[in-house]
């Protein structure tokens, strides 16, 4: 539940008009909560005097606007869009700590359903070696265990095996990324947007990123390396490979015409 500072507040009713949840009114000229408060934030961003805060969340993480400071061109931020690619080749070269960190803010600050805030993020750099290793050992145990009767969700993982013992500079799962980033939420959405606004920042920071289907099914199969991931009982909704891109593009890739109805 929000605190409000009686004494700093105006009474102005900016937070009761903004507030989803109808939990804020006015008395006495002055702003009180009650109810059933999912501690969004509007209120304390939208009041003009600083009167509003939320109880264990970092205040001093609240950035004031200034619109001398905040622009977002249109035109730029499309192109930046456009010419985004998957990146399937990256450079040797390891993320500073400082990047990922701006990556996970990105993903930090994206919206959920109901304010839950309930993405997991896990950045795996140092130890992706015994990352790897977990999963061609798990995969090499089910083909010691299902020689003859393989399902056809793991043919792809046998495959992508089978390539790497032939050859050991075949990376074809993991790109050669020197990063896996892993979402989990209980809502597939929130990781799917967290996704694109750390894609959106990873591109800015001159990152390339794709997005792992792949390593996101294998890695929710194996209940042991999620444990060593620190995410048992939860399940990954979203995984991606992120590294300083070892290939350019001239252009944008071409594209089919929208499929759009309008009204």
């Amino acid at each position: 539940m929000i605190q409000i500072n009686k004494e700093l507040c105006i009474g102005c009713g900016k937070c009761v008009k903004d507030c989803p949840v109808f939990c804020i009114s006015i008395t006495d000229h002055k702003a009180s909560a009650s109810g059933d408060c999912m501690n969004c934030g509007h209120c304390a961003a939208l009041c003009p005097k600083e009167a509003i805060s939320i109880p264990g969340y970092d205040m001093n993480d609240v950035e004031i606007y200034n619109e001398n400071s905040f622009s977002l061109e249109p035109d730029t931020l499309l192109r930046t869009i456009k010419f985004r690619r998957s990146i399937r080749d990256y450079k040797p070269l390891p993320v500073e700590k400082e990047t990922l960190q701006k990556v996970l803010q990105a993903g930090r600050y994206t919206a959920t359903a109901k304010n839950n805030q309930d993405c997991h993020f896990i950045f795996v750099q140092k130890e992706l070696a015994a990352l790897k290793q977990q999963v061609w050992d798990f995969i090499d145990d089910y083909a010691a265990s299902h020689s003859d009767n393989a399902s056809a969700d793991m043919l792809p993982y046998l495959s992508f095996n089978q390539r790497r013992k032939a050859n050991c500079k075949d990376d074809y799962l993991f790109r050669n990324a020197p990063v896996v980033a892993y979402i989990t939420s209980d809502w597939p959405l929130d990781a799917g947007l967290a996704a694109q606004n750390m894609e959106l920042m990873a591109v800015a920071l001159g990152l390339g990123t794709l997005y792992n289907g792949y390593l996101a099914r294998i890695t929710n199969a194996n209940e042991k390396l999620k444990d060593w991931l620190g995410i048992k009982g939860k399940t990954i909704k979203a995984c991606m490979l992120l590294g300083y891109p070892n290939v350019s593009y001239e252009r944008t890739a071409p594209r089919k015409e929208a499929n759009v109805i309008w009204k």
